[in-house]
């Protein structure tokens, strides 16, 4: 497929600081609606051969997570699920990446800094961002194939306020892995 039908998402341009010239990028803004907009335009403009890659930032989950993940499965973790399907709503909060590392990467539109929330978060997920579930779920929808690239940042407890100090250097790591990945 040509390089021009490959599509680079991150929420920021602090996370997108390094991804390699002649990419294209898109910004998409955080959080899950202006991602899922965003992405969904730019498929509709490429067309059927489209390809995503979502890179960013996540906040470790686990004490043992660190460094790059290849997500296999998406959840959207800030959406009553439960509650919809036991009122008979067929509600999709999990999407399956393809050739994923077996991680889990939980989605919310609440920047994860508390130590508490974390912890409960954990016991379903390895990582956690605010735009992934989105990302994933608008290019399954429209059918096109999608990648996420996650470097963590911070431990998602009070650490993460200091992500403006951190992501320069997960921004490094997520430019690196695009010139070794994509050709």
């Amino acid at each position: 497929m040509p390089a021009s039908d490959l599509i680079v998402v991150s929420a920021t341009r602090a996370e997108a600081k390094y991804v390699p010239p002649g990419l294209r990028l898109l910004i998409c803004g955080i959080g899950k609606t202006d991602a899922a907009i965003a992405v969904t335009r730019a498929v509709l403009e490429v067309g059927p051969t489209a390809r995503v890659i979502n890179i960013g930032t996540a906040g470790a989950l686990r004490p043992d997570v660190s460094g790059l993940y290849l997500p296999s499965v998406v959840r959207m973790h800030d959406v009553s699920a439960a509650a919809l399907r036991s009122m008979g709503y067929d509600i999709v909060d999990e999407v399956a990446i393809e050739d994923g590392d077996g991680s889990t990467l939980a989605t919310g539109d609440s920047f994860i800094s508390d130590a508490v929330v974390r912890d409960i978060l954990a016991r379903e997920a390895h990582m956690v961002d605010m735009e992934g579930f989105a990302i994933a779920r608008a290019c399954a929808q429209l059918g096109v194939p999608v990648r996420l690239v996650k470097h963590i940042s911070d431990q998602a407890d009070e650490s993460a306020m200091n992500w403006p100090q951190l992501v320069d250097r997960s921004a490094r790591a997520l430019g690196d892995w695009l010139r070794d990945n994509v050709g």
